[in-house]
């Protein structure tokens, strides 16, 4: 899912959500997202963030963890995010 300029700050820099792709578990709602930079010494630069949310919206500062079914529902979810799809693809592909 593509958002509207949802803002992320970081002491080395600050910018929007480009990507977001999350789907809704048993117990949270895991979400991957793609950090655009546009300020700070990280300017230009982009990151991945492994992230959660509660089923209320509220954002969980605790390690992502994925059940199987996460997984396989959370593949289905990158397909609307090409940049952030992209990037992963890296991470696992030689």
């Amino acid at each position: 899912m593509t958002l509207k300029q949802k803002p992320f700050s970081y002491p080395w820099g600050s910018g929007y959500v480009a990507e977001e792709a999350r789907v809704k578990g048993e117990y949270h709602v895991p979400t991957l997202q793609l950090l655009k930079y546009t300020e700070g010494e990280a300017a230009g630069n982009v990151s991945v963030r492994f992230c959660h949310y509660g089923h209320a919206g509220n954002f969980r500062r605790s390690p992502l963890m994925m059940s199987p079914d996460e997984i396989a529902m959370m593949r289905e979810a990158l397909h609307e995010t090409p940049e952030l799809r992209e990037l992963l693809r890296r991470l696992v592909e030689d």
